[in-house]
């Protein structure tokens, strides 16, 4: 019999950090056989492109939510269809609104079908100390994804003061008493947790997800040709950032690639490699309803042709 597969699930609300944290794993262990199942609303998955590197086996669930009656019966295929290699690793990146209250119904239907193959490790929430407080007021799947999970890593704590990381110190205890609390490092975590056996924080049996096919976000892709300027493109983000829970992409920027974040408030820029075609993706808070201001602050501050999908 083949040796068990270690799997782990990677949550965090959008723009938390789980693909940086991520990338840095899949680099540190680059002499490990592995596989990576990504997971993102939007048709395209811009994070799929990030870290997709030459030998890497990736395999990309898109449009809803892995653990959505939509979707959970693509997840448990990818997981059966990758039961028979012979793999050290699988690591699971779900969407930042991903409820991953079911992960134990999936994962005893895989074992149903294919056998004990997989050693579940558990679940590392990447927790955005700089938003945190924020979300946990608005959405519910922030508060599942800190109930279900067995590590927190914390990410981008320089961009806080020492009252404000106590304060979300003390949230995410109040919704899970047990979970370890770490650290992250420009998106790095101290590998220990790879030789520990982080189900024994594991306190809270299966419940039925919130993700629904009734209550997926709308997710908009914006696709155009020309280069646009970074002066219209802060001005478009300032014009529709709040009614979205996330825009990323990639774009040339005054005539450069660029990889386009925003998470929160924040505009994040960064020089990345040459991609086939400009794209953003927008993910709405309001439902199609952002559509007609994406429209209209594009041509005021954008003003080159693009396309909606």
């Amino acid at each position: 019999m083949n040796k068990k597969i270690d799997l782990y699930l990677l949550t965090g609300f959008l723009g938390a950090g789980k693909t940086t944290l991520l990338t840095n794993i899949l680099n540190d262990l680059s002499d490990k056989k592995l596989v990576v199942i990504m997971n993102e609303f939007g048709r395209i998955s811009i994070d799929g492109d990030i870290i997709r590197k030459d030998g890497l086996e990736l395999i990309e669930i898109n449009r809803g939510s892995i653990f959505c009656s939509c979707l959970k019966l693509n997840f448990a295929h990818g997981m059966v269809e990758m039961a028979d290699r012979d793999l050290d690793y699988l690591f699971v990146e779900s969407s930042g609104l991903a409820d991953p209250s079911n992960i134990g119904d999936i994962l005893a239907g895989v074992s149903d079908f294919k056998g004990d193959v997989y050693n579940y490790k558990g679940a590392i929430c990447v927790v955005d100390a700089e938003n945190f407080l924020e979300q946990l007021e608005d959405l519910e799947t922030v508060e599942r994804q800190i109930k279900h999970c067995h590590l927190v890593a914390l990410s981008k704590t320089d961009l806080v003061d020492d009252d404000k990381l106590s304060e979300i110190i003390k949230r995410i205890r109040e919704i899970n008493q047990i979970v370890p609390i770490e650290t992250t490092n420009y998106g790095k975590l101290d590998y220990g947790f790879l030789e520990e056996d982080l189900m024994k924080y594991h306190w809270n049996e299966s419940e039925d997800t919130t993700n629904t096919p009734e209550n997926k976000p709308k997710t908009i892709m914006i696709e155009f040709d020309e280069d646009i300027t970074l002066s219209g493109l802060e001005s478009f983000v300032e014009s529709v950032k709040r009614d979205a829970y996330r825009i990323k992409g990639f774009a040339r920027v005054d005539g450069d690639w660029s990889q386009i974040d925003v998470v929160g408030n924040r505009l994040h820029i960064k020089e990345t490699a040459v991609r086939e075609r400009p794209q953003l993706v927008v993910i709405s808070k309001i439902g199609p309803q952002i559509i007609r201001p994406i429209a209209h602050n594009w041509e005021n501050f954008i003003r080159t042709p693009m396309k909606m999908k």
